[in-house]
C-alpha cells in the first residue's frame, strides 16, 4: 500500500507539471490554476513515499521534507483554490482584485512565491534525506537536492518589491515558469519509476 501511495502521488506529480507548462503554452489560465490544486497533493504523496524509506539517522532530514511539503501545500491550494473560485466568480472591487488575483501581483503572488520556495526546501531535505542505490536513484537525489536552491530566489524576490504592479503579461515569467516544468517532469518520472521498481 505505502508504494501504491508513493507510486500514485509520483504519478500525479508527472501528469500535473506536464500540464501546467501545456496550459502555460496554450494560456489556459482555468486550467494551469487547476492542476496547481493536485500537483502539490501528489508531491506529499510522493513525499511521504521517500520519507518511509529512509534509514534512521536521516529521518529528521525526511521529517523536515515532509512538513515542508506540507507547508507548500497549504500556500499552494490556498492561492489557486482562490483563483478558481473568489476570483474566477465574484466581482471584486479593485483593491480586493489587487490583492486576490494571482496575475495582477500582490499579496496571492507573493504567497505562491513563498508556497514553492517551502517546496524547494522539502526537496532538498528530502533529496538528503535518501540513499540511493542506482544511477537512477543518484538523478532523483540530486536532481530532488539541487532543487533548493530555488528557495533563496522564491523567498527574497517577492520582498525586493520586483514584482509589485506588473504591466501585464510576462513572457520572462512564463518562459522562467516552463523551464521550472522542464526541471521537474523528471522528479515525477524518476520517483514513479523507483516506487514502480521496487513493486517487482
Amino acid at each position: 500500500m505505502n508504494r501504491i501511495i508513493a507510486k500514485t502521488g509520483s504519478g500525479i506529480v508527472t501528469v500535473t507539471v506536464f500540464l501546467f507548462a501545456l496550459f502555460l503554452i496554450i494560456d489556459f489560465k482555468f486550467g494551469y490554476y487547476l492542476v496547481c490544486m493536485f500537483l502539490p497533493l501528489g508531491f506529499i504523496m510522493m513525499t511521504a513515499g521517500l520519507h518511509n524509506e529512509c534509514d534512521e539517522d536521516r529521518k529528521v532530514a525526511a521529517n523536515t521534507g515532509l512538513i515542508l511539503a506540507a507547508v507548500y501545500c497549504t500556500f499552494i491550494l490556498t492561492v489557486y483554490f482562490a483563483q478558481n473560485t473568489t476570483v474566477l466568480n465574484e466581482d471584486l472591487s479593485e483593491d480586493a482584485d489587487r490583492v486576490l488575483n494571482f496575475s495582477r501581483g500582490g499579496l496571492l503572488f507573493n504567497y505562491d512565491l513563498l508556497g514553492y520556495g517551502m517546496m524547494a526546501l522539502s526537496t532538498f531535505f528530502t533529496g538528503i534525506s535518501m540513499k540511493a542505490g542506482n544511477r537512477r536513484d543518484k538523478w532523483l537525489k540530486y536532481l530532488l537536492t539541487a532543487h533548493g536552491a530555488f528557495f533563496p530566489g522564491c523567498f527574497i524576490m517577492p520582498m525586493t518589491g520586483m514584482f509589485a504592479n506588473p504591466t501585464g503579461k510576462s513572457s520572462g515569467g512564463i518562459m522562467a515558469l516552463v523551464i521550472w516544468c522542464v526541471y521537474f517532469l523528471p522528479i515525477g518520472i524518476l520517483a514513479f519509476l523507483h516506487f514502480g521498481k521496487q513493486e517487482d
